[in-house]
């Protein structure tokens, strides 16, 4: 049985004080973060969602996280800025969406069943990460806060970057047997990867990102994906759940029909996409087995009184589960409410019902 802790609203809101910004993440600048004197850490509250526990209240993505995506990781700079990734892709980037995408006319791998020929793996133990740790982060991580460690370009979009869309689809249907040896070795770079993050930055969930779907559909068939990733992603899985670790599945699209195979393969939470999919309704289905990040920007042109429905909305359906983690953020710089601050209190006082 967990303990119960009543809402106390002037002794958790006040005094207002703030923590230090950790670096951005995907190239976003990084800024102070609301503290809140909450009756246990942010890093418990976590952990006991990760046990299926209910948690004290809603947490959020940007103050109760210590979020990195080490720069020292050519992913992460040419995915946010432009320049060649890990696997000399080159990435250009796009001012209006403040975003890279792979250069056009760019192709690293002429086929899918050449890549022992053609692939020059990176070398991990080239970086010293205790540097990067030290002089980037040491000063200004908060242990009272888990840390997230960001890696993007999962299994399906690292194929798809270093061939085509196109070609990847066919080889889903026709190449199984070469991309299962493509998967077998790129599993085992980021197991690597994983223990790095764990040894050196103290990460107590992953978050890994592996876009499979647009606006109407899933890219792929749940038995295509039954058969062709999940057991390279159950294996990853394994490994960071052997380190002690949580891991936050970031799968834009409409992939809702992919979410029991999601479950299969050991994932913790779906960091999905909520203008495609019916996050209440998967809530609902699957919740009990995949909890849910997602982003949570409501409109700026929202009156002050619409922005308190609209937050408490969410908590009454997605955030009374338990299992719910909101990336918020109000664009509107404007408002007498603060509503980080309301997200927290109405979430602690429906949580300690």
């Amino acid at each position: 049985m967990t303990t119960a802790y009543p809402f106390d609203r002037e002794k958790e809101l006040f005094p207002v004080e703030f923590r230090q910004a950790v670096p951005g993440i995907y190239g976003m600048p990084a800024f102070p973060t609301r503290r809140f004197h909450t009756p246990i850490t942010p890093k418990e509250n976590f952990f006991r969602m990760c046990r299926g526990e209910k948690p004290v209240w809603v947490p959020n993505m940007g103050s109760d996280f210590n979020v990195l995506q080490p720069e020292v990781m050519p992913d992460a700079t040419a995915r946010s800025y432009g320049g060649t990734d890990w696997f000399g892709i080159k990435w250009k980037y796009e001012p209006l969406s403040a975003a890279a995408m792979v250069e056009p006319g760019t192709r690293r791998l002429s086929d899918i069943t050449k890549w022992k020929e053609e692939l020059v793996w990176p070398d991990l133990s080239s970086i010293d990460w205790e540097a990067d740790y030290k002089k980037n982060y040491e000063a200004v991580m908060d242990p009272d806060r888990p840390t997230l460690f960001v890696i993007v370009n999962g299994f399906f979009e690292r194929t798809a970057d270093l061939t085509s869309f196109e070609d990847t689809f066919y080889y889903l249907l026709e190449e199984q047997e070469a991309l299962n040896e493509f998967y077998t070795k790129l599993c085992d770079f980021h197991i690597d990867l994983i223990r790095i993050a764990k040894k050196y930055y103290h990460a107590d969930c992953i978050t890994f990102h592996d876009d499979m779907g647009s606006q109407q559909n899933a890219f792929m068939s749940p038995s295509t994906f039954e058969e062709v990733l999940l057991p390279h992603y159950k294996r990853m899985n394994d490994a960071i759940h052997a380190e002690g670790m949580y891991i936050n599945f970031h799968s834009c699209g409409n992939v809702g029909v992919q979410l029991p195979n999601f479950i299969k393969a050991g994932f913790d939470f779906w960091e999905g996409q909520d203008t495609c999919n019916d996050k209440t309704a998967l809530m609902e289905k699957y919740g009990s087995s995949l909890g849910q990040t997602s982003m949570f920007l409501p409109d700026p042109s929202l009156t002050d009184e619409e922005l308190i429905d609209e937050i408490r909305r969410k908590v009454d359906t997605l955030g009374a589960t338990g299992r719910y983690i909101a990336w918020f953020g109000d664009m509107n710089m404007n408002r007498k409410v603060n509503g980080e601050e309301e997200l927290y209190a109405y979430s602690r006082e429906v949580l300690s019902r």
